[in-house]
């Protein structure tokens, strides 16, 4: 079985479109849509490597992330953010609550495919 990934975005559109990317690419993947959702699956299926939209309902992604990095259990989960927000502000703030990578939407392919192999070797 290979790695698994969570994948969190609030876009149906691109919780399908992504899916289908990782499970081409080899990866288990695993899904929520909410900010909530995604701690809840995190903390009960300890994937690979969460890959984190920050625009979300009901908790965003900074929060989740920093709940996430400073909770021992989980720190050593590698987050990506994967955002439309793309400003060196926004990168500045997921880097502060603990992201481990950026990836800004919409993404190429080949920049996609490399980020994850860095964190999932």
């Amino acid at each position: 079985m290979g790695k698994r990934v969570l994948l969190v975005d609030d876009e149906e559109d691109i919780l399908t479109v992504v899916s289908a990317r990782l499970s081409s690419m080899g990866y288990e993947v695993l899904t929520a849509a909410d900010g909530q959702q995604a701690l809840d699956v995190a903390r009960r299926e300890s994937p690979d490597l969460i890959l984190l939209d920050l625009m979300l309902p009901k908790l965003d992604g900074y929060k989740v992330c920093r709940m996430l990095k400073f909770d021992k259990a989980y720190e050593n989960i590698p987050i990506v953010i994967f955002s439309a927000k793309a400003s060196d502000a926004d990168k500045k703030m997921a880097s502060d609550a603990g992201a481990d990578g950026y990836l800004s939407k919409p993404f190429d392919l080949k920049v996609f495919a490399e980020t994850l192999k860095k964190f999932l070797i």
